[in-house]
């Protein structure tokens, strides 16, 4: 098996020989058989189509190189986008010894057990978890940007579904893998014409090949069953100077007659008489499966968790805005990235940093960095479904990946990706730039008003709002030496800097950015505004006023309200009341986390949440924060109010 495993590694002879082709032949009667069983002890799953890609599984796993060392960040990438086929994955898995037989057959689709019904990362050989239809290939044109950037030679194998094939995020994925010129990304195509509902041809009809040919694509055709079709093609792909895909014709449920061809036994597992026949054409019996089934109450199987790597990176020495600068936070996250980029560019030992980009370049500041980095930076055109994909699967691949995009599109557009990101483990940097009512006169389509709400309903993500280009810049520096996935929000306006009492700038000196924490703006004794980022300037404003009418109140700011820790927000707060104000849906924001803080923690405290309630207005940010209750009258009378009648 070791000598067949390095044949299809190297690829150097022109074909297989008669005795590999015989090994490979009986190794996909065996995948078919416990694609069957796996299927039939969880009464659920999709065995037709693992079925007709287990020669493709086979050969992908067997060409992919460093496959026992799945921590090694220089191996071959395998990605499975149609990842209900998972049975026909793990069975040849199985078959080149990554997994064993009697740990996975009797387990899958158990409840804790690592193999799922959709392929997961928790599996060894299992790189992304694709999710829904159309993700695998922009995962792999992720793996093969950050395996290009770091000098790396290995190869990416993306298999994929016919069915798939229509769905626009591909179309995204095949021209960002084109226009890079991922040579080292091979993808195999499942050309069996079955979905769900029926034939491809009359579901959605696609003239697949020319789609890939005219994206910029080689494409190659090979019999899905012929394993020695499928090498000739890989082979020719694994030597071409542009990104290769081999359309694989293949049968639905190949190798069972009653299956085959048959759109039923895409997701349909077999019982009683069906699956005795099944069996026995395949050369097995039910007393297989029932030695299975009887496995199935056993020890549940444990997966591999693996890590991504620790960033390696010169951060440099945060630059300080002082109390007289204007500045956005864009342009200081834009300056920081720039400088801790150009610090590690090329520098033998230190992590790569690759920046995506969506066409706006300019307007989120990636501009520095483009220049200072030039081959790190990946201009992906306006193609966010696919970029949020590559950019995720990059960060577990031996990058520093970063994307910057406007709120609007980076997130609200993008949701399900940042999810599957979340799922992946990944350790994604996202950048929204644009976001809230801020963006003002762009209206309420591009006023991204959830974003703390969005990511909180992970169970991974950290978001950062920073206050002003002080703590951008820390915050940035922070975020770029974290494992896990980041997001840092900002606004578009240009904001006063954050000072302390004594006027010296708040965020710089000896301040570290610390996630979660709660920072002192002004000290008080009459009542708390804790604000949420960039709304301290209206909230330290609001201070003033109040101070007028003989109220001296505290002013806090949140900058990752999602950290917030209860033993923090109560010191900090005190016996209250107190009003937060945020400019973000004030239903999932910040004032929602402080009021389920408070409420689990029987706290009297009294609370008032200020924030977006509607969808916003166009005009100046000024005038919509003023229409929306958040200018600083708004927060003077939202504050009176909460304090009674007699501050009125």
């Amino acid at each position: 098996m070791k000598e067949l495993k390095r044949y299809l590694e190297d690829m150097e002879a022109e074909d297989l020989r008669a005795v590999d082709l015989e090994v490979l032949r009986e190794g996909a009667r065996r995948g078919r058989i416990d694609s069957i069983i796996m299927t039939s002890c969880a009464a659920s799953g999709h065995p037709g189509g693992s079925m007709s890609s287990m020669e493709m599984y086979m050969m992908a796993y067997g060409a992919a190189r460093g496959l026992h060392r799945p921590d090694d960040l220089d191996r071959d990438r395998v990605v499975i986008s149609h990842g209900h086929t998972s049975p026909g994955a793990y069975s040849a898995l199985i078959f080149w010894g990554i997994l064993e037989r009697d740990q996975v057959v009797p387990n899958f689709r158990r409840a804790g057990s690592p193999y799922q019904g959709h392929v997961e990362r928790e599996v060894p050989g299992i790189d992304w978890g694709t999710g829904n239809l159309g993700q695998g290939l922009s995962a792999g044109v992720g793996f093969a940007l950050a395996a290009r950037l770091r000098g790396s030679s290995s190869h990416v194998y993306v298999l994929m579904g016919d069915g798939e094939q229509v769905k626009g995020q591909v179309a995204e994925a095949r021209r960002m893998a084109a226009k890079e010129g991922l040579s080292n990304l091979t993808v195999l195509v499942d050309y069996n014409h079955i979905q769900i509902c029926g034939s491809i041809e009359d579901i959605m009809p696609a003239n697949i090949e020319a789609l890939w040919a005219a994206d910029g694509w080689r494409v190659l055709r090979a019999q899905g069953h012929d394993f020695s079709s499928l090498y000739r093609a890989m082979r020719e792909a694994r030597s071409s100077k542009e990104p290769t895909v081999i359309l694989c014709e293949t049968v639905m449920g190949k190798g069972v007659s009653f299956m085959e061809g048959i759109p039923d036994y895409h997701g349909k597992a077999l019982s009683g008489d069906r699956l005795s026949q099944a069996l026995s054409e395949l050369g097995s019996s039910m007393d297989e499966f029932n030695r299975m089934m009887a496995m199935r109450s056993g020890p549940l199987p444990v997966g591999h968790h693996p890590e991504v790597p620790a960033p390696n990176l010169d951060l440099g020495e945060p630059f300080t805005y002082d109390a007289s600068a204007k500045s956005d936070n864009r342009s200081a996250f834009g300056k920081t990235l720039a400088d801790v980029g150009a610090r590690n560019y090329r520098v033998p030992g230190r992590t790569p940093i690759l920046a995506f980009d969506c066409d706006l370049m300019g307007s989120v500041k990636l501009d520095g960095f483009a220049k200072a980095c030039p081959d790190g930076f990946v201009q992906a055109g306006i193609q966010e479904h696919s970029t949020a994909t590559a950019a995720g699967a990059a960060s577990v691949a031996g990058v520093v990946s970063l994307w910057a995009d406007f709120g609007v599109f980076g997130l609200d557009e993008a949701y399900n990706q940042q999810r599957l990101n979340d799922i992946n483990g990944s350790s994604l940097k996202l950048v929204l730039t644009h976001v809230g009512l801020d963006v003002g006169e762009d209206g309420k389509t591009h006023q991204c008003v959830d974003y703390v709400g969005l990511l909180g309903n992970t169970f991974g993500w950290k978001v950062v709002v920073p206050a002003d280009p002080n703590q951008t810049d820390r915050a940035v520096r922070w975020a770029l030496s974290q494992r896990g996935n980041v997001c840092v929000a900002m606004g578009r306006s240009v904001l006063p800097v954050i000072t302390a009492q004594d006027g010296s700038p708040l965020f710089a000196g000896d301040y570290a950015f610390r996630y979660g924490a709660i920072d002192l703006v002004r000290d008080g004794e009459d009542g708390v505004i804790l604000a949420l980022g960039p709304m301290t300037c209206r909230a330290i404003k609001a201070a003033q006023v109040l101070a007028e009418r003989g109220l001296n109140v505290k002013v806090l700011c949140s900058a990752s309200p999602l950290g917030i820790q209860r033993e923090e927000l109560l010191s900090m707060i005190g016996r209250g009341p107190v009003l937060t104000v945020e400019d973000h849906n004030v239903h999932t924001g910040l004032g929602a986390r402080v009021a389920q803080i408070l409420g689990l923690s029987g706290s009297s405290v009294k609370l008032r949440t200020l924030g977006v309630t509607r969808y916003g207005d166009s005009g100046s940010s000024d005038e919509v924060y003023e229409r929306m209750g958040l200018g600083v009258d708004g927060i003077v009378s939202s504050f009176l109010d909460l304090l009674g009648a007699n501050h009125a």
